[in-house]
């Protein structure tokens, strides 16, 4: 009577362990919170900032740091901000903030305020193909928002920044496709804006490759850079922004003897989007490495 009692208890208790351990659970939705949101004079829009600052960090000493501004921050800054963290260990990273910059804390908003902010020129074809390849209405999609954009960095985003976290004259950026095409722009019209450059698989394509056209005419017209700019592509993408990419590397070997200090990589076998983790930890590895 015990043991067939017992065998019945087990028999019960392996029922509820499988019962249990067969449970499916929903996904929890993981949310980035912007550390500081910024209402701009200039566009009339709202900026989302993600702030991550060393370990060495504190507001009791007098030490400055450098700081990268990264563009799509609401998804490039987890990704960059861990590779810091990672490469950090081996101590070969100089210390600095690193500070994602967004605009729109949903696919839709992003995508579209960031297609405004860092194309260079209106292009309503350009515009007219994104919407359709996209799903979205007519007009939803504005261009060439790439010059009130820079306004909003230098008049509104720096002074925050600056203000408010400890940091020195060594200023960076950081973009990739749309945000590599606008990293160029701010290079061609306002250098001294940044002291380092990150542009990776940029979208020359657009416009008929007007930004790319006006390289070496916009770079000629300054007398020194001082600066340092690391090129990336994937060696899997299209050829609307391999072979353009690489034509901007070359043109900017040219002005090597106004300072500007150039390294670039070609990411075998990786594609437009399955570059970007790669690239943003070589942005760190190659701009700031001690």
């Amino acid at each position: 009577m015990k043991s067939t009692l017992l065998l019945k208890l087990n028999i019960l208790l392996l029922f509820i362990c499988s019962s249990i351990c067969a449970q499916k659970f929903e996904p929890k939705e993981k949310l980035l919170e912007a550390d500081h949101v910024i209402e701009s004079k200039i566009t009339n829009r709202t900026y989302e900032l993600y702030i991550s600052c060393p370990d060495s960090y504190s507001i009791k000493d007098t030490l400055n740091y450098p700081v990268l501004y990264v563009l799509d921050g609401l998804y490039y800054f987890p990704t960059i901000n861990q590779a810091r963290e990672t490469i950090g260990w081996g101590g070969k990273l100089k210390d600095l903030i690193i500070v994602g910059l967004s605009s729109g804390i949903n696919n839709t908003d992003w995508f579209i305020n960031r297609t405004l902010d860092y194309t260079t020129s209106v292009s309503t074809s350009d515009a007219k193909r994104y919407e359709k390849g996209n799903g979205l209405g007519e007009g939803t999609i504005k261009s060439g928002g790439a010059a009130k954009f820079l306004k909003v960095l230098k008049a509104e985003i720096i002074p925050f920044v600056d203000k408010h976290y400890k940091t020195n004259a060594d200023r960076g950026i950081a973009g990739h496709s749309f945000g590599g095409l606008f990293a160029s722009y701010c290079l061609m019209n306002l250098p001294t804006l940044f002291s380092k450059y990150s542009i990776n698989s940029p979208s020359f394509w657009w416009d008929n490759e007007k930004l790319l056209l006006e390289t070496k005419s916009k770079l000629a017209e300054y007398e020194n850079f001082e600066i340092d700019i690391f090129i990336s592509v994937g060696g899997a993408e299209s050829a609307s922004i391999m072979p353009q990419t690489v034509q901007f590397y070359y043109d900017l070997k040219e002005f090597k003897n106004k300072g500007i200090n150039l390294e670039w990589k070609i990411f075998e076998d990786e594609t437009h989007f399955s570059v970007v983790p790669a690239a943003l930890s070589r942005t760190l590895s190659v701009l700031y490495r001690k």
